[in-house]
């Protein structure tokens, strides 16, 4: 997996509390005042999502796609070119050594954002070249003076090549066409695929009423039917005939369908708030000679609204909801064990901000009922099975503090109802999936261990007392969903977050990690020495794929990466860093946790200890390990906040099939909640051992 894995850690000392806390608490308190300072004058938290070459790429061929088609507003031509421009400037200074482009300024290459480059270049070139002859209308725009450099598509077409083409493209995504249909239709606008390789989309099954959706066996994810309805229209039109009697059905939809893309379109004009979604929508459209729709124009809005200043386009317009929900829940642990004053960020304003995000209405996109959350505060996001969890966390949270304390009938009456709406989204198979319940056939609709480990912790906190009947069935069900995703190593393998330096782009750290914190603050109800073994399984998995610098993931490109930014590639004890910050500080948030309900009793982990005295051998072995493991986990983040590297996330995420990003808030917000946890179990028994004395075997 990784190159320098550590099996067999070095020793390393418990210190004395004296000895431990101080650095320790020092290094809290600086990620702590560094989340501090994020926040949005508003009090709550926004974040930056990373400039994304795929968004920027779909972005440019829409506005060209716009413009090819004449339907610009008086006065709007000029300044639609020069977001081409701008858009084309910032592609031509990320292209990758080996010509192909990745998702991020710190990603591979893929041959998806590839193509999806390629294409807007070579929809750009004519565009831009009238503009600065000045042969098209409007007043020209010095931006747009310079068609791009062919040099740019050479590079990217033998990148392509060497990627394997529409194969390998199609290999990438497999049956699922979510994203490879709009990929390939993005091409056919530009000119470099024939339409007649472009797979037909059923777009005239979105007729039907959304509740029948899961058992039509869509061949795109619950969350794209935009896609499907605008693309699938696209291919109807441009495509090579079909049977007369299917033509006849599918011209008959095209108006219907267009109404429905019409209710799903939010206020802000961009579907889900992402760019490539919106994108993929208004270039079909204008494709179609529709770009005067007013979905096409309230797209537009979007795109131009939308712009980082440096030209690009964000794969999203943020997380707000969701990085607050991971900020408040971070800096309750801190302020716990730091015994810090709360007021400093948990107010009124900011717990009504939150509650305010909880949707209220049947969602028009999915179609789901009022109670959960989605990940902004914007008018395109879609509550969903991981900040809908995060939201109830914070929440919980806030509610023991004097703010919170001051609005407990209303956090009230919204936990019944997110509680409500958790239980429902509940799959068969006793998993959480993302969005709709039964949405099971697409990779991305599937139940998920983080999510479903997430909806675990939740329901949990805001429980009250005791569990009601209902919930604590969802939860025995959830449990016996994580026990059956576990591998044979031990790991649990995420859905919205990824490594990139992995063969198949998994995260085991990450979905471990996420499961044995839920197994840490909820211990299942049934099975305990079964799922004692699965936590051992779990932790000797994450203590045998630990690299030397002492933090998980990453990988050789994280390295490569710090170099090219002439930042320092070493640590302080002249190791190669190779770790990411985000899935350093969840693994040892995750540690730590596990050891803290060890220490509670929650966990008799002596149940499992070795029978013999060679075995029991290796069960202290194993303590000592996972000992140093969360020390060497804390010293790594402690080294962070001193390098000044603090700052610098890492792409781990996912933006739906694949897409990957880096969130500027994610390096602190995970730190905060990893160090807390840390100092928490310093200080619960610093006097004797870390762990109780049976071994974690």
């Amino acid at each position: 997996m990784n190159e320098n894995p550590v099996s067999d850690p070095p020793s390393v000392s418990v210190p004395a509390r004296g000895d431990a806390d101080a650095p320790l608490e020092a290094a809290l308190r600086q990620w702590r005042e560094h989340l501090l300072e994020r926040r949005d004058p508003a009090g709550h938290w926004v974040g930056a999502l990373s400039p994304s070459a795929l968004s920027t790429a779909t972005a440019v061929s829409a506005l060209v796609t716009v413009l090819r088609s004449g339907a610009t507003a008086p006065g709007e031509t000029a300044a639609l070119r020069g977001l081409v421009s701008g858009g084309l400037k910032y592609l031509a200074a990320n292209q990758r050594p080996d010509g192909g482009f990745g998702d991020t300024d710190r990603s591979h290459s893929n041959i998806a954002t590839s193509y999806l480059a390629l294409a807007a270049w070579h929809l750009a070139t004519e565009v831009l070249a009238e503009g600065a002859s000045g042969t098209e209308a409007g007043p020209r725009n010095p931006a747009s003076e310079n068609p791009p450099d062919p040099a740019l598509a050479r590079r990217v077409e033998a990148y392509i090549a060497r990627a394997g083409g529409l194969d390998g493209l199609r290999r990438r995504y497999g049956k699922d066409k979510t994203f490879v249909v709009p990929i390939m239709t993005n091409c056919a606008i530009a000119g470099i695929v024939p339409w007649r390789d472009v797979p037909r989309l059923p777009f005239e099954a979105a007729v039907f009423p959304q509740a029948m959706y899961r058992f039509l066996r869509m061949p795109v994810v619950s969350y794209a039917i935009p896609a499907l309805v605008a693309i699938g229209q696209t291919r109807h039109f441009h495509g090579p005939r079909t049977w007369l009697p299917v033509r006849l059905v599918r011209a008959a939809a095209v108006e219907p369908t267009m109404k429905v893309l019409g209710r799903m379109q939010p206020d802000s004009g961009g579907y889900l708030e992402a760019t490539p979604l919106t994108s993929f929508v208004l270039m079909s459209l204008a494709a179609t000679g529709r770009g005067d729709h007013d979905v096409a124009r309230n797209c537009v809005r979007f795109l131009v609204d939308s712009v980082l200043p440096d030209g690009s386009w964000p794969i999203d317009t943020n997380l707000a909801t969701w990085v607050t929900s991971l900020a408040m829940h971070a800096l309750d642990h801190a302020d716990t064990v730091l015994e810090e004053d709360s007021s400093q960020w948990c107010s009124e304003s900011l717990i009504a901000w939150h509650r305010n995000c909880q949707h209220r209405e049947r969602h028009p996109f999915t179609g789901t009922d009022p109670g959960g959350w989605g990940w902004s505060d914007l008018s395109g996001a879609v509550p969903d099975g991981d900040d809908t969890p995060a939201a109830l966390l914070a929440l919980a949270a806030a509610r023991q503090r004097p703010a919170g304390q001051l609005q407990r009938a209303s956090l009230g009456k919204a936990f019944t109802d997110a509680r409500r709406w958790l239980l429902g989204l509940q799959n068969r198979d006793g998993g959480w999936p993302t969005f709709c319940r039964g949405w099971g056939k697409l990779p991305f609709d599937r139940s998920s261990v983080d999510l479903t480990a997430h909806a675990i912790r939740a329901l949990t906190a805001t429980a009250g007392d005791e569990l009601d009947p209902a919930a604590e069935r969802a939860i025995r069900r959830g449990y016996r969903f994580l026990a059956a995703e576990q591998t044979s190593e031990g790991a649990w393998m995420p859905l919205w977050f990824g490594n990139q330096d992995e063969a198949q782009e998994d995260n085991p750290w990450y979905g471990t990690a996420r499961v044995l914190l839920a197994l840490a603050e909820a211990p299942p109800g049934e099975g305990t020495e079964a799922w004692t073994r699965r936590i051992a399984a779990a932790c000797r998995y994450l203590l045998e794929h630990r690299n030397a610098d002492g933090g998980w993931g990453g990988g050789p490109s994280l390295t490569d990466w710090l170099r090219r930014q002439n930042l320092a590639d070493r640590d302080e004890d002249d190791l190669v860093i190779r770790s990411s910050i985000e899935e350093t500080a969840v693994v040892t948030e995750a540690l730590a946790a596990v050891l803290l309900a060890a220490q509670r009793n929650l966990w008799d982990l002596g149940r499992f200890s070795a029978a013999t005295p060679t075995e029991r051998g290796e069960a202290d072995k194993m303590e000592a390990a996972l000992r140093a493991a969360v020390l060497r986990g804390a010293g790594f983040l402690q080294q962070v906040i001193r390098s000044g590297r603090h700052h610098e996330p890492w792409p781990i995420g996912f933006y739906f099939a694949k897409l990957w990003y880096h969130e500027s808030l994610y390096p602190a917000v995970f730190a905060t909640a990893a160090l807390s946890r840390v100092l928490k179990l310093l200080r619960c028994n610093a006097a004797t051992s870390i762990l109780p004395a049976h071994p974690l075997n």
